[in-house]
């Protein structure tokens, strides 16, 4: 009894080949690897010119300069990214008793990125506000045309508020019972933080600021050379799809019918007490 019992066991759940117990193929090991290595990638090619443009806008007087929890939020978040580099690294060559170590610091690192994002999101809105209220009249003017732009990218910074810290939360829950849906959540958590970095990579065709499906398409692709060969190897849809899923898409249609709407608008001036 107790053999065909585990038998079907076996049937019932096969083992997960990308969860990271087993050291599987080539590609099994360094696919988490590519995908964080390639949000590296992603926020160098985005936010590294950007980062010059918005310097000499500011001594140019034509944009705000950066607030102080923008510095800390672009510390935290590059820790994180290489953090999670790191951990992917060390899980493809088989040192999870290292990886287990190293994860104590993502228990405080995910919580102050969070807290420093609740800072500099309002701390930037204030200050592009504030050029508006007591800048130069080129500056005025051009910023003037940028408030409803801003007002539009709050809601995707909110939808980010709302993905990150829930998935990352369930991820770490599950890290010593489920490892296969940890790994793969702690990645889709990430990936909606890129949307900003994408708008900033001139080269790529854009829909913003008419709409965000540029930057959600992108998002999506970041993630689909896991998710394919996901597919491929476990012939089924892992969970940890469909639970980023049942966040990304609602939130996602709420951010779409909000889009450049007067009331979004009146609310984001509300909301940031402007």
């Amino acid at each position: 009894m107790a053999v065909a019992f585990d038998a079907s066991e076996k049937i019932a759940f096969p083992p997960d080949r990308l969860s990271g117990t087993t050291r599987g193929t080539v590609i099994d090991r360094w696919i988490y690897v590519f995908t964080a290595a390639s949000f590296i990638a992603i926020a160098l090619a985005g936010f590294v010119p950007d980062s010059f443009s918005k310097i000499a806008g500011i001594k140019a007087g034509m944009h705000a300069p950066f607030p102080l929890a923008l510095h800390f939020h672009a510390v935290l978040m590059a820790s994180f990214l290489f953090l999670l580099l790191a951990q992917t690294v060390l899980v493809a060559l088989g040192r999870r008793d290292w990886h287990m170590q190293l994860g104590v610091v993502s228990a405080v690192l995910v919580p102050a990125l969070v807290v420093a994002t609740l800072f500099a999101v309002p701390a930037i809105y204030h200050g592009y506000w504030n050029v508006v209220q007591t800048g130069s009249a080129p500056a005025r003017q051009a910023l003037q045309r940028f408030m409803p732009v801003l007002d539009d990218i709050l809601l995707l910074q909110l939808r980010i508020a709302l993905i990150f810290p829930l998935l990352m939360w369930i991820a770490l829950r599950s890290r010593s019972r489920n490892p296969g849906l940890h790994k793969r959540l702690i990645l889709l958590a990430t990936a909606p933080l890129f949307a900003a970095a994408f708008d900033r990579i001139d080269w790529l065709p854009s829909t913003m600021p008419r709409s965000p499906l540029a930057p959600d398409i992108y998002i999506l692709l970041t993630v689909t050379p896991m998710f394919i060969w996901d597919l491929a190897r476990n012939r089924t849809l892992h969970r940890a799809y469909l639970i980023f899923a049942a966040l990304f898409i609602p939130l996602s249609i709420v951010v779409y019918g909000l889009w450049d709407s007067p009331w979004w608008h009146a609310a984001a001036r509300h909301l940031m007490r402007v």
